[in-house]
């Protein structure tokens, strides 16, 4: 079987999609260390459409989140290990077209070469088929992922999660103190005390940062907070 029967193969199987131009959808799995004629480009407009795509989607499934939670979870989905893990499932390391080089070293495994061909393929997807086919193609690729997001209040951290909670409410901020530094200077654990001192609520937290140990305090804060 040639790479574009193949290819053709995998298109129909996998995207349920049967090419015009079979040539632009094998440049389109082709890494610049085959070939000067690549995926560079289809991966360019690929990133803008599937950012196009996933923007609109989530712009109406959190009507009343604000543009920095839309933009946090967009990053979620459209990440290179985001991508990479639905091509993967997608089987799309198996048609890559790749130098010797990049085929010795497992290049039809690696995160960005998964990702960036998986893009070129939305890009070529959309240049012959149009936006409607191409984003129903990519919700379909991403359903279970979109079906999974956290909420946009979930993507916040505890630390922030606590203060707009106090500060809803009329409330000062919560105090953490620093009780103890324990371990190495390599390997210290830090116990950090969170305190609301107006509602009673009060919880130690642990960490190998001063950061993480706030963080930890803050989550069990929030816990006898939210019961």
């Amino acid at each position: 079987m040639t790479a574009l029967e193949k290819l053709r193969a995998w298109l129909s199987e996998r995207l349920g999609y049967q090419p015009v131009d079979s040539a632009l959808f094998l440049m389109a799995v082709t890494h610049r260390s085959a070939d000067s004629r690549n995926n560079e480009r289809l991966e360019f407009l690929g990133d803008s459409v599937l950012n196009l795509v996933v923007a609109q989607q989530l712009f109406e499934r959190f009507p009343q989140a604000p543009e920095g939670d839309l933009s946090r979870l967009r990053s979620r989905l459209v990440s290179g290990a985001s991508l990479a893990a639905t091509a993967a499932e997608l089987e799309l390391g198996g048609i890559l077209q790749l130098g010797a080089g990049e085929l010795k070293s497992g290049g039809f495994r690696r995160e960005s070469i998964l990702a960036d061909a998986l893009e070129a393929l939305m890009g070529a997807l959309y240049l012959e088929a149009g936006l409607d086919l191409t984003r129903a193609v990519l919700l379909r690729l991403l359903a279970a992922q979109l079906d999974s997001l956290e909420t946009p209040e979930q993507l916040k951290d505890p630390k922030t999660r606590l203060q707009e909670w106090l500060q809803a409410r009329g409330m000062p901020l919560p105090r953490y103190t620093i009780d103890a530094v324990e371990g190495d200077l390599h390997a210290q654990v830090f116990h950090v005390t969170c305190e609301v001192g107006q509602l009673a609520a009060r919880a130690q937290g642990e960490g190998l940062s001063r950061r993480r140990a706030e963080q930890v305090a803050a989550q069990l804060v929030l816990e006898q907070l939210n019961p």
